[in-house]
């Protein structure tokens, strides 16, 4: 019912009446009453006038599932969210989510977490209050070949929810880190299941430092918050929901050819990379060029200086924005 109240106080824009509450519930008034009282122990603070009812004047920066609940507007991203004070990660949730059954769409997200992993297996800082630690749990019904692209389609969604919520131009770094003022933000880790020619299921994490006010000195000089590149606080929930709304979206232009056709020129445009030096850090051999943008399939494209290459693993680093390492 917390979900339901605040979608409806939300949506008004002004008072609602007790009566007019109980009405659409179908609920009580003393219902409606304890609901209220529950919020604002939550730290949700409403206007009450006689005559008048409710109206909501504040909302803290939560992350649970009836905030969320009440600001979603996407068809299917975020159909379940599971919320939770602390875990060990997002992405092994969801996991077990999708393996018990839940749909594709179910949305996980957690205030902490105490075994956060970004790429290459490397630790993610994930403090209480201080960030967006959250899953989506994707069953698609795509060529297993393909499914490494849709870090790409997350990358941008991040990106654009960023950009909208914040005002700053959020970039892309290629494939999937994203950096405003030269800083990272955010980091997307994917990770699937799948047999030979199906996909089991498919998990998006998205981490976001959105309140941290510094970092260990070993990444202070990469690592960046919404908070020290835009100068102000956001609430966490508004992030969330603009996040599933544009993956949505990207997702089913994905969907229409497998490939990123649609999404190409859009991601090239927020792309940090685009006609910088790189260095690419390849196993057998590294090599610097300019980066190009990228291929319908999400693959960097570099000119070095006798030939075009076109990079689809290993790590990039850009000059100018991290350094060489």
């Amino acid at each position: 019912m917390k979900a339901e109240i605040l979608r409806m106080l939300r949506e008004s824009g002004t008072y609602l009446s007790g009566q007019e509450l109980c009405n659409k519930l179908g609920v009580s008034r003393t219902a409606v009453w304890k609901t209220i009282n529950q919020l604002k122990e939550a730290g949700y603070r409403f206007d009450a006038a006689q005559n008048k009812g409710y109206r909501l004047k504040y909302a803290p920066d939560v992350v649970n599932a009836p905030e969320l609940e009440s600001l979603r507007e996407t068809e299917w991203a975020g159909c379940e969210i599971h919320y939770f004070d602390c875990l060990d990660s997002t992405n092994i949730k969801a996991k077990e989510l999708a393996e018990a059954g839940h749909p594709g769409g179910t949305l996980v997200v957690a205030e902490r977490q105490t075994a956060g992993k970004g790429r290459r297996g490397r630790g993610w800082e994930s403090p209480a209050g201080a960030g967006i630690f959250m899953t989506l749990l994707l069953k698609p019904e795509i060529n297993p070949n393909n499914a490494s692209m849709l870090t790409l389609v997350a990358a941008l969604a991040v990106a654009r929810a960023i950009t909208e919520v914040t005002g700053e131009p959020a970039q892309i770094k290629w494939p999937n880190d994203i950096v405003i003022h030269g800083k990272k933000v955010c980091g997307i880790l994917t990770e699937m299941s799948a047999q030979f020619d199906y996909i089991n299921h498919i998990v998006i994490g998205i981490g976001i430092n959105v309140h941290n006010e510094s970092f260990p000195e070993e990444i202070a000089h990469m690592a960046g918050s919404l908070w020290t590149e835009c100068g102000k606080s956001f609430r966490r929930a508004d992030i969330i929901e603009k996040i599933l709304e544009h993956f949505e979206t990207y997702y089913g232009l994905f969907l229409e050819t497998e490939d990123l056709v649609a999404l190409q020129k859009e991601y090239n445009a927020m792309l940090v990379n685009l006609h910088a030096g790189v260095k690419v850090l390849d196993p057998k051999e590294s090599f610097e060029g300019k980066a190009m943008g990228i291929t319908r399939r999400g693959e960097l494209i570099v000119d070095t200086w006798e030939s075009r290459k076109l990079v689809s693993s290993g790590e990039v680093s850009v000059r100018g924005i991290y350094g060489y390492v």
